[in-house]
Order: C-alpha cells, then structure tokens, then sequence
C-alpha cells in the first residue's frame, strides 16, 4: 500500500467492526513480509495505525485473538520494542480526564457514562435556519462540542435543519455558521437535511408500504383535539394503496395533495402525546426553498428527519434540551421501525433567563415590527446580540461549560452570566474618562500649582497592567466635570481630581444647575484623607471627543413569559438610553469592539468608532457586570 492509502486508514479506525473489518484486512496483507508499515524503523504511520487501533476497544479486541496473524505480531511487536507508545496513550487518557475533571470543579458535572464511547463519539448540532443563534443555541453547541472535541476524541457535525422553506433563509443559514466560528466551534462536517430529501421521501414510502404511515386530511384543529383526548382519526385505516396515491398527490402539490399530510402510525391513546400518530410530512407548494428552489412540493417535518438523518449520518450520541424528553420513544420507534443503526440520546437542560425569551418566532416579532435594531441588538439574547452588548466569546464558553449537560430546568439572573464576563475583560480594559455634556460644570484652577500652559503626561491605560500601555493627559486651568460631583461639594471642601492630585474647593457658583467651581491645587495633599474622587477632562491641550453613551434595560417586564402570554402586554415601553458626553483624546484610537472602562462609569464596548472624515462621534455600549444599580 501507498503513504496516502495508510493515512486513509489511520483516519478510519474509529467506527464499528464492520465498517473497520475490510481496513484490518488490508493492513494483514500489507504486513506479510513486514516487521513495520512503512520503512525500517518506527514511523510515524506506524505510530498513527498503531494509536488508532489501540483506541478503538473492538479493534484492540479483535487484533489481540490473533485473527489476523501479521497484525497480530505487528501490534505486539511495536507495544513490546516501542515503549514511548505507551506514554502517548497515557498522556492523551490523562489530558481527557483532566478537560473533564476541570470542568466538574468548574462547577458542573460532565460525568455522563455515555453509552459506547470506546466504538467512538460523533455528536451533531442541529439547528433551523429560521432566525439567528440564541444563548440556549449556544450551550447546545457548546456542549456538543465539548463532547466530541475534549471529552472524547470524536467529531462535531453541523446539520442545518432546513425542512421548513416557510420560516428559513440563506441569511440565517450563514449566520448560524458566522457564529459558531465566533465562539470557537469548528464542526467537522457541514451538511444540510435537504441534502437527504430524496432519502427521506423514500422512507416515507417504505413506512406507508409497511402500514405505518397514513394520509389524514383531518383539519387542524380537529387534529389536535383528537390528538389531545386520545382519539382515532377517521383517516388512520385507509389502505395503503390510497395513502399511496395521495402522497403522490402531495408530491404534486395537488388540490387533493393540499388537503393532507403524512402521519406516522404508533399509537392514538400513549399517555405520551407525542407518541400519537405525529406528522411527519407536510405540503408546501408556494414557498421556494433557498436550497432545493421548488423541486420539491412537500417536506419532512423533524421528527421524521432527525432519527433517520442522525443514524444516516452516523451520529452516535445526540445532545438536545429536555424540551425534547418526550419525543424520545418517537425517536427510538423511527429507529426500530426503520431498521437504523442505534443513535444514543442525552437530554440537558436548557438555559432559562429572567425577564427573556427564547422563542424565535417572538424574537422575529420583535425585529419584523421594528421594537429593536435587527437580530443583533444589544437587548436581543442572540449570540450576536449579547456579543455587540459585549459579552466575550471566552466567557461566554466559560459561563455554559460550567453550567454542565445537567437536567436541572433553573431560571438564572444575568446577574452571574455578566459577573463572568468581567473577570475577563476587567484585567485588560483601558481606562478612560467621560464627562456628561449635560449641565457640565466648569472648573477654573488657581494657586501656585495651576499649569501656567496646558500640557500632557503619559498616563497608564490600565492602573494593574502596564502592558495595556498609556495614554496622553491633558492638564491646564481649564477643566469640566459632571453636574452630579459638582453638587456634591462643599465650599473650602478638598477634594482629588484623579490622575493629578487634591484641591480646595474655593468657590461654587449658585444656581441649579451649578455653571462654574473655582479650586485651589494642593498636590502636596494625601488622596487617602478626601472622601471624594472625581472624575474630569481639561478643555484645553488635547481635542475632546463627542461621544453617544447607550445603556439598556430588559425588553420584557415579567420574568417569566408562559407560552400563551401576550408579548404586547409584557414588553417595556423604554429599553434604550442615550446620553452625550464628552471623552478624552485617546477615544478616538479606538476600534469598533474594543473594550474599555469609562472611570467610575463602567466598561463599554465601542459599537462605532471615531471617524475623522465622517460623523466625529463615538458610541459606546454599557457592558452590564452583574451588580445591580
């Protein structure tokens, strides 16, 4: 055998005996008159073969009963004379129980016991393209890939759900997969369920041929009625013969096509209503759909699609939220009536947040009517939502591994979600001041101290981090400062002006709002004995920058929204804040998502940047960090 052709067969040791058997004999023969795979010496390829046989249990299982007598003495051969093979073995073992160890005293438990794990692990997933990825997607795929990519040594497959040519589009099926990238998930394979239509049209048939599926032109509501009180269709006896025809109908988008779907049939009465004849093909003849155009008339509903495609597929373990618990007799009758290769499933729990909602059909409302910007507002608890409000892709995993494949259904407070993000950006984000425009005061220094011109220092971005770098400050007579601090003084009282020093509070203007304070420098004075320290920005020696500071609220005022709630009763009237400030100098350097803290205001994320050729403004995103105002 060729180098390529061993590769190939380093890569395909991972599935069941049957479908490793024909590589094991290849590798026999190849070994005849071979004391190593390639060369004299160990190779590398020998190392790969070696390892990959070693990790699949029925492949050791079955080279060790000495069926195949040259792999059989190869085998031994390189584990007795190769030593070093064995510290590979060890070290990968010890590094995945230490990923899995980590993660449980990170909080959560990821000690599972899945089934089969030594025949390999290849997890999925599965989302629709009818909108764009939401928090609850997240621990979905997070935790499939953490499960293919650490936990075990698998892989990850991405399956766009597209059955539905009424809800999807090419824009969500590309922002899943912008996304995922985002949070540092790279799946294996990339496939769609429309690219298995033909396969499962001719399921569909095999389960009506079998007299397992039925035509029902029973209206909706009647259906689910009877669905509700246990109650036979009158259609569940038609002959196969006729629910032959009408499927062909369906495929046809006929009148009489129209009138009727495919249901599947298991049970009337199973006091698990999913068990009651769920259909499992539907018309829909007036919508293109953005991949197959209009070939196709009628379309597979998910639970049709998912068993049969996941045990196509060769999935071996498929994560999803408890909200799916009851279909999972469904699930397993499709195998065991279809014939399919077992597929394992493991229910988590999925992420409940106070004051939200995951619903994408309510979330596309929301969008559709213009209550928010689009799919990424900063209030939208999309990826891409959180991500502009500034959440960080390394929180973000942190946050959802540590909440673990648990079944627990919890409600949780963004309180603990936003702490999580500040760990990671609070040791990095440069520090910057803002001044509110509104009712600034002025601020007129006096004494033998005043700079009698303006001038800068370099000042530290990060007070703890001197690799975040420095800043220039501007120091003259000439300040402002906020309304609120100036409200605050005393006459006479010291005060410190951070990043210079105290001064005397000499004279208040009166009015409200307050227009002008003059002070009296006093740098000699400790910053430990004032009770306040204020924030400020000299007028003069650098150029200050307008600046758009946006803060947001929840979009719903319940905390938690039942199904049949009305979402226009619920929603709050004001969710977005804006007040105009000024910034120093530095602000203008910054790039669209970087992060900084505005001193004694809180982290931003910069949504805009400064443009010098555009509108010479920036806008600035409040990051939440879990305390409450």
């Amino acid at each position: 055998m060729k180098a390529d052709e061993l590769v190939a067969i380093s890569t395909s040791l991972g599935g069941d005996f049957k479908s490793i058997e024909p590589h094991l004999i290849r590798l026999e023969k190849h070994l005849t008159l071979r004391t190593y795979l390639a060369g004299y010496t160990l190779s590398e390829l020998d190392t790969k073969i070696w390892l990959a046989i070693k990790s699949n249990r029925v492949a050791v299982s079955f080279v060790r009963k000495g069926s195949y007598a040259n792999l059989h003495r190869w085998f031994t051969y390189v584990e007795q004379a190769h030593p070093e093979i064995q510290a590979e073995v060890k070290a990968a073992d010890s590094a995945r129980k230490a990923k899995v160890q980590a993660a449980s005293r990170a909080g959560a438990s990821y000690n599972l016991a899945l089934q089969d794990t030594d025949k390999g692990v290849v997890t999925r997933f599965l989302p629709e393209p009818s909108g764009y990825l939401h928090i609850g997607h997240a621990k979905a795929a997070l935790l499939s890939d953490y499960f293919a990519h650490q936990a075990y040594d698998g892989k990850l497959r991405l399956r766009l759900d597209d059955t539905n040519p009424s809800k999807e589009k090419e824009e969500y099926q590309d922002a899943i997969i912008e996304d995922l990238a985002l949070m540092g998930i790279k799946p294996d394979v990339v496939t769609y369920t429309s690219d298995y239509f033909d396969h499962l049209y001719d399921t569909c048939l095999s389960l009506i041929k079998s007299g397992n599926a039925y035509a029902d032109d029973t209206d909706v509501e009647t259906m689910r009625d009877e669905r509700g009180k246990g109650i036979a269709s009158k259609r569940r006896d038609r002959t196969v013969e006729e629910n032959l025809a009408i499927f062909e109908e369906m495929k046809n988008g006929t009148e009489e096509g129209l009138k009727n779907c495919i249901r599947a049939k298991i049970s009337v009465d199973n006091p698990n209503k999913a068990m009651r004849d769920p259909v499992i093909y539907r018309c829909n003849p007036n919508d293109p759909h953005h991949r197959t155009g209009t070939k196709w008339k009628m379309y597979p509903t998910y639970d049709l699609a998912c068993p049969v495609v996941d045990s196509l597929e060769g999935v071996t373990h498929a994560l999803r939220s408890t909200e799916y618990t009851d279909r999972n007799p469904q699930f397993q009758w499709f195998l065991d009536t279809l014939k399919l290769r077992q597929v394992y499933m493991w229910d988590f729990a999925r992420m409940n947040f106070i004051r939200t909602f995951l619903s994408k059909r309510k979330l596309a409302k929301l969008v559709d009517t213009g209550r928010v910007w689009g799919w990424d507002d900063p209030r939208m608890p999309t990826i891409r939502g959180i991500r502009r409000r500034g959440m960080t892709i390394a929180a973000l995993r942190d946050f959802i591994l540590k909440q673990g494949p648990s079944r627990n259904v919890v409600s949780m407070d963004w309180a603990s979600f936003w702490a999580t993000n500040k760990k990671e950006i609070d040791p990095v984000a440069p520090r910057h001041t803002a001044i509110l425009k509104k009712d600034h005061v002025k601020v007129a220094i006096m004494g033998d101290e005043a700079p009698a011109e303006p001038r800068t220092e370099d000042k530290p971005l990060h007070p703890k981090n001197p690799a975040v770098g420095t800043k220039k400050v501007a120091f003259s007579k000439e300040l402002i400062l906020d309304q609120e601090d100036a409200k605050s003084f005393k006459d006479g009282e010291e005060i410190t002006l951070m990043q210079w020093g105290n001064a005397f509070v000499r004279a208040i203007a009166s009015g409200d709002p307050i227009t002008s304070i003059t002070c009296e420098l006093n740098l000699k004075g400790d910053v430990r004995s004032t009770e306040k320290k204020v924030t400020w920005l000299s007028t003069q020696g650098q150029k200050l920058i307008d600046a758009e500071l946006w803060d947001f609220d929840y979009l719903i005022t319940k905390d938690k929204l039942e199904e049949d709630d009305d979402l226009e009763q619920f929603l709050n009237p004001v969710t977005a804040t804006k007040e105009d400030a000024f910034c120093d100098e530095g602000v203008s350097k910054l790039k669209q998502d970087d992060i900084i803290q505005l001193e004694r205001r809180g982290y931003y994320r910069v949504d805009k940047a400064y443009d010098e050729n555009g509108d010479k403004k920036v806008v600035l995103f409040c990051i939440p960090t879990g305390k409450n105002k």
